[in-house]
């Protein structure tokens, strides 16, 4: 048994348990970034930790001469740096993996010159980070005071809420909050969910002193779209490129002339006012207001600019000859010619086809919070209102 341990190979092979260990203390420091905990039990919690780090600890001690070893020990005390600012309190996560960092870098190895080096700037990077983060903490990360009244899951299990009342000098306010349930990290005994996911769907100042009632309704997509078209034929969605090509429109129908930025006289040369500032798609003009901008429509429907000069050619994209089509100008020739691409669409435009195309479901949650509607999963949907895929560094990651 001491001859296998003492292979070279074994060795080699042990080393891989420090980069397992390792990439695993990264992907809590991820997590920490973009994630609050949620401890179901602190106590099981520490004891598996404890049993992995140990288990860890023992491998990488039988390969602590590797160069892998040896630079997952630095990896780690780094990646825990995040870790302890963020998660600073939970202990039970932080002090287990802190002091296996620590053993593996004080017996590893490496040459005492590098330890003494790298020492030094880990432990530098732990007291002065940990002095700026708590100063900047406490004079510029508010810290109003909310009290959790009410909280539950929708029907489909999608989505979560929460009412809270939130003191502060102006005598406060009530605060309906909703989020995805399906976009937590889960593991046995705790939970990671995604910072800054909530919205609030519903604020009432002064706060509501009395007990507030949540109900949640589950309606088809058809109700929900009926209700919004009665409420007004105006309602836009905005969608994505790749969407708008899957649904039929094509680039040139969505261009539009951006009043509010052309001069009045030009306005009054195309038979508008100089209060009209609501952008006018292409289609809508006639040949002759496009001709007053140098604008003309081929058969098949697209449409050019007639009066380019050279350097102007020399900027397009993907330009070959013929025509100085729209869609080879960039955004910035574009708006010097008063024009930009619209990405909004009329939800009276669309049929119930493409709404399950855009992923609304046949049917879904709809939250009423003391009697009113302040929350539609067609709407949640449709306005992206949970990016759940979008990371995205900001200072309101810091709580």
């Amino acid at each position: 048994m001491k001859n296998i341990l003492s292979n070279i190979w074994t060795k080699r092979a042990m080393a891989l348990i420090s980069v397992l260990y390792a990439a695993g203390v990264c992907r809590l420091a991820y997590l920490a970034i973009f994630y609050d905990v949620h401890i179901k039990s602190r106590v099981s919690l520490c004891i598996t930790i404890v049993a992995v780090s140990l288990i860890a600890l023992l491998g990488m001690l039988n390969s602590r001469k590797q160069i892998l070893t040896r630079v997952c020990s630095v990896v780690i005390l780094f990646a825990m740096f995040p870790v302890f600012l963020l998660y600073f309190g939970e202990w039970a996560i932080i002090i287990p993996i802190l002091i296996t960092g620590a053993a593996i870098f004080l017996l590893s190895g490496a040459g005492e010159g590098a330890k003494t080096v790298w020492g030094t700037i880990i432990l530098l990077t732990y007291i002065l980070g940990s002095v700026g983060f708590f100063m900047f903490k406490a004079f510029f990360v508010s810290s109003a005071e909310e009290i959790l009244i009410d909280s539950g899951t929708s029907p489909s299990g999608r989505y979560r809420y929460e009412v809270v009342n939130v003191e502060d000098s102006s005598d406060g306010c009530t605060t309906v909050y909703v989020e995805p349930n399906y976009a937590d990290v889960r593991y046995p005994f705790t939970r990671f969910t995604l910072k800054n996911i909530r919205r609030a769907v519903y604020v009432e100042r002064p706060m509501i002193p009395t007990e507030s009632k949540v109900e949640w309704n589950t309606l088809s997509r058809q109700e929900i779209t009926k209700f919004l078209n009665n409420v007004s034929d105006n309602i836009e969605v905005e969608l994505t490129e790749e969407q708008l090509e899957y649904l039929g429109y094509s680039y040139d129908s969505m261009l539009v002339l951006k009043l509010e930025d052309i001069p009045i006289e030009d306005k009054f040369a195309i038979g508008l006012t100089a209060h009209d500032v609501e952008a006018v798609k292409f289609d809508d003009l006639t040949a002759e207001q496009l001709a007053h901008f140098n604008i003309e429509k081929t058969a098949d429907g697209r449409y050019y600019y007639t009066t380019p000069d050279q350097e102007f050619i020399d900027d397009l994209q993907d330009y070959t000859d013929g025509p100085v089509y729209f869609s080879n100008m960039t955004s910035k020739q574009r708006k010097k010619l008063y024009v930009s691409k619209n990405r909004s669409v009329l939800l009276s435009d669309l049929s119930d086809a493409q709404l399950d195309y855009l992923g609304i479901s046949d049917n879904g949650d709809v939250l009423k919070f003391n009697g009113k509607t302040v929350f539609r999963y067609y709407v949640a949907v449709l306005d992206s209102y949970f990016k759940v895929d979008e990371r995205k560094f900001s200072l309101d990651l810091i709580k």
